[in-house]
């Protein structure tokens, strides 16, 4: 069964990353890069700021950074112990693949894609109240994961997992928050 999972992953990612097309390798390579991204953390940011009383918008941000170095720690730590070639590393296929990024870390899990689910998710909890269109800034894990098979630098159950923390992981974070901070903050609301 484990073997039958792994050929699907290797299958689905050589599939998925042969649609590339030439024309869009500068959207994608663009894309992948966490730089791109700032002006969205600012804006995560601002809407923290412009929303909360500043003191607990501060601690909003503060909570979503201990997150972030939480995801990215579990994210290398699994990585070690995994240690699973990128299919760009993969000489079995790394010759019919394309190949825009070469790192030359582990795959599993994606931290692209758990650090921008985590971050997403925690923003959207926190401001799903003031703003309905929130859910809206999903649309930049899911670029910013879909990237990294276009790129050639992970499967997708890198991706799916990475996900999957990144989700379960910044729900945790929130109960705590709500737990432990609101209370501290002497904030009336769950």
């Amino acid at each position: 069964m484990w073997e039958r999972l792994l050929q699907w992953d290797r299958d689905t990612f050589i599939y998925l990353n042969s649609l590339g097309i030439e024309e869009y390798d500068w959207f994608w390579s663009l894309t992948t890069h966490i730089t791109t991204w700032i002006p969205l953390f600012i804006l995560f940011f601002l809407l923290l700021l412009l929303k909360y009383p500043r003191k607990e918008a501060f601690s909003m941000i503060l909570m979503t950074v201990l997150l972030l170095g939480f995801v990215l720690g579990l994210m290398e730590m699994t990585k070690s112990l995994i240690a699973r070639l990128r299919p760009n590393n993969n000489e079995e296929i790394s010759t019919f693949i394309r190949i825009l990024s070469r790192p030359n870390d582990f795959s599993f899990f994606s931290g692209h894609a758990s650090s921008s689910f985590a971050i997403t998710t925690l923003i959207v909890l926190f401001l799903r109240k003031k703003f309905r269109w929130a859910f809206v800034f999903f649309l930049w894990p899911l670029l910013f994961s879909l990237s990294r098979i276009y790129v050639g630098v992970h499967y997708p159950l890198d991706l799916i997992v990475g996900a999957l923390v990144g989700l379960l992981m910044a729900i945790f974070f929130y109960k705590i928050y709500n737990r432990f901070i609101v209370p501290y903050l002497a904030l009336d609301r769950p």
